[in-house]
Protein backbone atom coordinates (compact mmCIF):
# COMPACT_ATOMS: atom_id res chain seq x y z
CA UNK A 1 0.00 0.00 0.00
CA UNK A 2 1.28 3.22 -0.64
CA UNK A 3 0.56 6.20 1.09
CA UNK A 4 0.51 9.51 -0.32
CA UNK A 5 0.95 13.21 1.58
CA UNK A 6 -0.56 16.32 1.28
CA UNK A 7 0.65 20.03 2.27
CA UNK A 8 -0.07 20.34 5.86
CA UNK A 9 0.03 16.37 7.23
CA UNK A 10 2.00 15.73 9.73
CA UNK A 11 4.83 13.55 8.27
CA UNK A 12 5.37 9.79 9.26
CA UNK A 13 7.94 8.36 11.69
CA UNK A 14 11.01 7.39 9.88
CA UNK A 15 14.49 7.27 10.60
CA UNK A 16 17.38 7.13 8.32
CA UNK A 17 21.17 6.90 8.64
CA UNK A 18 23.42 10.31 8.37
CA UNK A 19 26.36 10.88 6.84
CA UNK A 20 27.82 9.89 10.67
CA UNK A 21 26.30 6.28 10.13
CA UNK A 22 24.03 7.32 13.45
CA UNK A 23 20.80 7.47 12.43
CA UNK A 24 18.73 9.91 13.00
CA UNK A 25 14.50 10.21 13.47
CA UNK A 26 12.32 13.06 12.15
CA UNK A 27 10.85 12.99 15.92
CA UNK A 28 14.77 13.69 17.55
CA UNK A 29 13.64 17.54 15.85
CA UNK A 30 9.87 17.49 17.29
CA UNK A 31 9.16 20.98 18.80
CA UNK A 32 12.79 21.70 18.76
CA UNK A 33 13.43 23.08 15.20
CA UNK A 34 12.18 23.48 11.61
CA UNK A 35 13.56 20.71 9.66
CA UNK A 36 13.17 20.47 5.48
CA UNK A 37 13.37 16.95 4.09
CA UNK A 38 14.87 16.81 0.33
CA UNK A 39 15.53 13.14 -1.25
CA UNK A 40 18.37 13.33 -4.41
CA UNK A 41 18.48 10.41 -6.32
CA UNK A 42 21.57 9.13 -6.87
CA UNK A 43 23.31 11.76 -4.34
CA UNK A 44 26.54 10.79 -2.66
CA UNK A 45 26.21 6.96 -4.51
CA UNK A 46 28.96 5.71 -6.92
CA UNK A 47 27.81 5.67 -10.57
Amino acid sequence: MEASLNIGDVAPVFSLPATTKEKISLSDYKGQKNVVVAFYGMDFTPG
